[in-house]
């Protein structure tokens, strides 16, 4: 099972990461990530960055009628 210090070293070497690619490289359940992401993002540590996907046909994700399922969610280092 990973701890923050593992979550926050592999944000330290990739850079950025989605919590879905954190929860394949440290093994860990994908609910365990969210929740550590979490409390590092309320102790200042990491930062959520929201991006729309270069293939945005139209670039309004935010009135898209799929309900913004393409918006991808990355974390990084503060």
């Amino acid at each position: 099972m990973a701890s923050m210090i593992e979550v926050r070293d592999m944000l330290a070497l990739q850079g950025r990461m989605e919590a879905s690619q954190l929860s394949a490289q440290l093994h860990s359940p994908q609910a365990l990530i969210d929740a550590m992401l979490s409390r590092l993002e309320a102790m200042g540590k990491v930062v959520k960055i929201n991006e729309e996907p270069d293939g945005c046909l139209t670039g309004s994700c935010k009135s898209c009628p799929e309900g913004k399922a393409c918006l991808r969610e990355w974390w990084a280092l503060r």
